[in-house]
């Protein structure tokens, strides 16, 4: 099982947050919206893919970048195993809705 992280971010810092989220790992996809909440663009993160496999993603990140004013990443993680015991352990629901973290 995995959880969804949301940041709101404007535009000429889009590709550096980016990266930022592949740096910190444990990402399985990515997601760019409008302010509007229409998805501009979706791409997989896998760990075999980190390097120059993403370089036409962040090229396309940068035009999207150019474009957008503000927008919302939406970022798909997997839990780590001790993250999974401990839910387990607190009964959690596991249709709590995602953690929205704002970045201005």
């Amino acid at each position: 099982m995995g959880f969804k992280e949301t940041f709101q971010i404007n535009g000429e810092n889009l590709l550096q947050k980016i990266k930022d989220i592949i740096a910190e790992g444990n990402v399985n996809k990515i997601s760019i919206a409008d302010k509007h909440g229409k998805e501009i663009m979706s791409f997989p993160v896998t760990v075999g893919a980190i390097g120059l496999l993403l370089a036409p993603v962040f090229a396309a990140i940068g035009a999207v970048a150019a474009l957008l004013t503000e927008c919302t990443i939406t970022v798909e993680r997997n839990r780590d195993k001790d993250q999974e015991d401990k839910t387990k352990n607190e009964q959690d629901d596991p249709k709590d809705p995602p953690t929205t973290i704002t970045v201005q």
